[in-house]
């Protein structure tokens, strides 16, 4: 079969994704910031919201364990966006160049519910996709092959006529042992665009 349809990742392959930035003004020193964020509000401990868990739930939680950081800890959730600062450079372009060749485009994304809310007003890129798969939505997170069958089902779409970019190696191996194409995104937008021009996407 021949490749149709482009999957995308979001967090770092459209979006620029760094917990760190919640906390560019509330915690000005590089080096404590960082280890605020090694230590306390990290990624592994963010990833229970892709997985359906609330900032609510998660703060009071977080909060109980470390109470000398209650104020911070809160930031998490009221100061999401800054974790976002902005556009991968050219996948945007990428996404509007498939989307003026009416290639199918859709998403499959770890992402919570409290964020996505906040999130997906802020990106009208993604009104290009058909469908997106959303894990805290769904209470199934990559590299889970669940998630996977579940898209295609909603997608209607074979595997092997999807082309699914992520930056994750795990959430890549996932998607090519259930007869994906995939391509793993290192932050090199033109290697991507020479790969969609091997499959006849662009």
């Amino acid at each position: 079969m021949s490749v149709e349809v482009v999957v995308w990742d979001i967090g770092r392959v459209l979006v620029q994704f760094d917990l760190s930035g919640i906390y560019a003004e509330a915690i000005p020193d590089p080096a404590e910031r960082s280890r605020f964020v090694s230590e306390v509000v990290t990624e592994d401990w963010h990833a229970q919201h892709d997985e359906g868990v609330s900032f609510a739930q998660m703060v009071a939680a977080r909060t109980a364990q470390f109470p000398q950081y209650a104020d911070l800890i809160a930031l998490y959730a009221s100061n999401w966006l800054a974790s976002l600062p902005g556009p991968v450079p050219g996948t945007h372009e990428l996404i509007e160049r498939l989307a003026a060749r009416q290639v199918p485009q859709y998403a499959i994304t770890n992402f919570g519910i409290d964020s996505w809310g906040l999130f997906r007003p802020t990106f009208p890129i993604l009104d290009h996709m058909g469908d997106i798969v959303i894990s805290a939505v769904e209470r199934l997170v990559k590299p889970d092959p669940a998630i996977f069958h579940l898209a295609a089902r909603r997608f209607g779409r074979a595997p092997e006529t999807m082309l699914f970019i992520d930056d994750n190696a795990a959430n890549i191996a996932t998607a090519r042992s259930l007869g994906w194409h995939v391509h793993h995104f290192v932050g090199d937008p033109d290697v991507l665009e020479q790969r969609m021009r091997a499959l006849g996407l662009l």
